[in-house]
């Protein structure tokens, strides 16, 4: 299993260079950040800081989307990273939801994003590709590799991660949901004739580790609690699309925000999020990774035999160096394919 560092591109810049270093020497692999440009920096730049900082690091969005951008202007960015770098980056991208919200924007269609991962796949490894109806290609783009991960929640943005993309996101670690979204995956990879186990799988989740202690466990729930609302937030589109009471989508993943009232994008992936108060307890239990070195591995260890081939550890919370240390002297050495 690899290992992947998520992070929001909070000023200083500097910060998320230095934690992205810090994952590094830990045996991180990957490094994510947010990119919703009105809430914070433009993680482009700060992306070309840690490759230039980092020597391993494979480095990307978590996620962008097809609609804040031009699909060249992207595939361009890449392409212009990869050249200096050497093919170390990832296009992760999904339909857009604080990107496109917090501007007043709706997020865009899966047809749209089914079309703009091929085009930005191909322009930005120098193949030509037809965008808004013109074709084009990068004529300098030559020899880039750009793997291309969507992330996805409901039946219709499974299967297009599965017909499409090099690599599937999941946001949540609830291994039961798990289950059945990689193998919603695998099975619309191998109706389209696709080699199912081609498409790799990321779970992105937050981590804390603590003791196994009541007073502890309580205290990281806490920090964590945003992250329900932030998948609820995805969840409310998709009981919206097929109702409360659907076969199409698991009541383990919608049931829990019948108390939802609203959101409030200000406080978007952080502790404390009072928006997040009717996330209940067995909701971070199961959608984060809480605890003990030994629970994390647990955890795991049970997602590894579904299928995962990444943890990516969201570290908004109020342990961020002592959970990425921890991941490199208890977690990583336990799970990685490599010493």
């Amino acid at each position: 299993m690899d290992f992947g560092l998520v992070l929001q591109t909070d000023p200083p810049g500097s910060a998320t260079v230095s934690l992205m270093r810090r994952a590094e020497r830990n045996g991180f692999t990957y490094g994510w950040t947010f990119d919703s440009p009105v809430l914070w920096q433009e993680p482009y730049v700060i992306h070309s800081r840690i490759l230039a900082h980092t020597t391993q690091l494979t480095v990307g969005p978590m996620v962008t989307n097809p609609q804040t951008r031009s699909w060249e202007v992207t595939a361009s960015t890449f392409a212009t990273l990869n050249e200096m770098y050497g093919n170390r980056t990832v296009c992760g991208i999904g339909r857009g939801d604080s990107a496109m919200r917090v501007a007043g924007r709706a997020p865009g269609t899966l047809a749209r994003l089914g079309e703009a991962m091929t085009a930005i796949r191909d322009l930005a490894e120098g193949r030509e590709a037809v965008v808004d109806g013109t074709p084009m290609r990068l004529p300098w783009a030559r020899e880039g590799r750009l793997p291309v991960w969507m992330a996805a929640y409901g039946p219709k943005a499974l299967a297009l991660a599965g017909r499409e993309a090099d690599g599937f996101i999941l946001q949540l670690a609830d291994p039961v949901l798990t289950a059945w979204m990689v193998g919603a995956v695998r099975e619309a990879a191998a109706l389209a004739g696709r080699d199912p186990a081609a498409v790799t799988v990321c779970v992105a989740a937050p981590a804390y580790v603590c003791e196994d202690t009541p007073e502890a466990l309580a205290h990281a729930r806490e920090q964590c609690r945003w992250f329900g609302g932030m998948v609820g937030n995805h969840v409310a589109d998709l009981v919206a699309r097929y109702g409360e009471h659907s076969d199409a989508v698991p009541a383990a993943l919608t049931a829990y925000i019948k108390q939802r009232e609203g959101y409030d994008y200000a406080h978007h992936g952080r502790a404390g999020n009072p928006d997040t108060a009717f996330v209940p307890d067995d909701i971070v239990d199961r959608f984060c990774l809480l605890g003990s070195e030994q629970s994390h591995v647990a955890r795991l260890r049970e997602l590894a035999q579904l299928g995962v081939d990444q943890f990516a550890l969201y570290a908004m919370h109020d342990a961020k160096e002592r959970s990425i240390d921890a991941y490199g002297t208890g977690v990583i050495p336990a799970l990685a394919d490599r010493p």
